[in-house]
């Protein structure tokens, strides 16, 4: 049996724990959060023994242990830090630190002490991105070109979001989610895609705003909108828009020289990938209506229980941690994957309306795929 410890028993935390029960060799060896009444409450759902408090469970973890780190944005670096000065491997959520400083210092503690740091999203390695990733590999569209990407939300602060609550109990964080804002929470989804696929950012052209301005009275808040343009090495260009205000649509569409691949939703580990063709008849440059579905002949991911329009599984980046622990390898998330997705992001959140064009510094070593997206691929039309 592997073993984590979760520090911070909020809202994700029950995602997680969802997550975590498809992995029967995987066990949370405990819990703590700073608030006493979200602990038990968490503790009593799940049965998870509760720590007295950090120092305690960083004390008692194994060393082959990952701690999650699923406290709110502000205080990923001091639990994270707290963590790997203790000597144990962290996965963090996102963002690794909301300051590129901060971030850089954890990336320094955790190379010194030779410790595995990682932060999510984990969805690349689910079972709908390592299937658009060996379509571009397989060369399905040829050259691909240019990537269009959206994680737009709908308008989510005239949303009923005060009645959400998680399976223990725990309220939707609405005031974090509006301070931190939607692009520092949700770019990682298709940033880590296009990372994959293409290697690391070169530069970032971007521009964010505050559209609503009332989400939390007179408080500030985080832009509530962003889009950014996005250079990668070999010629590929993304666009990629983020916002709690547009209409929901979370497609990806990666454009090639011989067709086009689509993905609807970002959220959902399994959801399709269809590859469209281009045509020329006659006179015309066509698009053709029909699509294909791409599948592999071995799957790859583990399904939970869907909620809201998403479904993915939060325990894959864990699960590979503690693969790579005991399998002696390195980690597919690395810290430095981690750092300069902390970059990439602040740098499309801060942009606001005149930052221009942003140079990236940090730089990440391509990503190795999951061995089920090795095996045979398949079209069928769909």
């Amino acid at each position: 049996m592997r073993h984590v410890s979760i520090v911070g028993t909020g809202y994700v935390a029950d995602l997680y724990m969802q997550s975590l029960a498809t992995f029967s060799d995987i066990s949370v060896r405990a819990a703590f959060d700073r608030n006493p009444e979200r602990l038990a409450a968490f503790c009593r759902h799940w049965k998870v023994p509760p720590a007295d408090g950090l120092a305690q469970l960083l004390e008692d973890a194994g060393i082959e242990e990952v701690i999650l780190n699923l406290t709110n944005p502000d205080s990923h670096f001091e639990v994270s830090s707290a963590c790997l000065a203790a000597g144990h491997h962290v996965y963090s959520e996102k963002p690794l630190a909301m300051e590129m400083e901060a971030a850089r210092t954890l990336h320094r503690i955790a190379g010194e002490k030779g410790l595995l740091l990682a932060s999510a999203p984990c969805s690349v390695l689910g079972k709908a991105a390592q299937t658009l990733w060996k379509a571009v590999r397989d060369g399905r569209i040829g050259r691909p070109l240019l990537v269009y990407a959206e994680l737009d939300d709908g308008f989510i602060s005239q949303a009923p979001y005060r009645q959400w609550v998680s399976a223990s109990g725990a309220p939707w964080p609405f005031a974090d989610e509006f301070r931190v804002g939607c692009t520092v929470e949700h770019a990682g989804y298709y940033l880590t895609w296009l990372i994959a696929m293409f290697g690391p950012v070169r530069s970032v052209t971007a521009a964010s705003a505050v559209l609503d301005e009332t989400k939390l009275g007179n408080l500030p808040t985080a832009p509530d909108f962003s889009v950014a343009v996005l250079f990668f090495d070999h010629g590929v260009t993304a666009r990629l828009t983020c916002s709690i205000i547009a209409r929901h649509d979370h497609a990806m569409r990666i454009v090639g020289e011989a067709g086009t691949l689509e993905v609807g939703e970002a959220w959902d580990n399994s959801a399709p990938v269809r590859l469209r063709r281009r045509r020329r008849v006659r006179r015309r440059l066509i698009e053709m209506p029909f699509t294909r579905r791409i599948r592999f002949g071995e799957a790859t991911g583990r399904k939970v229980a869907r909620f809201g329009s998403a479904s993915m599984n939060f325990a894959l980046g864990p699960a590979e941690m503690l693969d790579a622990i005991s399998e002696g390898r390195p980690c597919r998330l690395t810290a430095d994957l981690a750092l300069h997705l902390n970059e990439v992001t602040l740098a499309i959140q801060q942009a606001g309306s005149t930052t221009g064009t942003v140079r990236m510094t940090t730089d990440c070593a391509p990503l190795e795929p999951m061995s089920g997206a090795m095996g045979q691929t398949e079209i069928r039309r769909g």
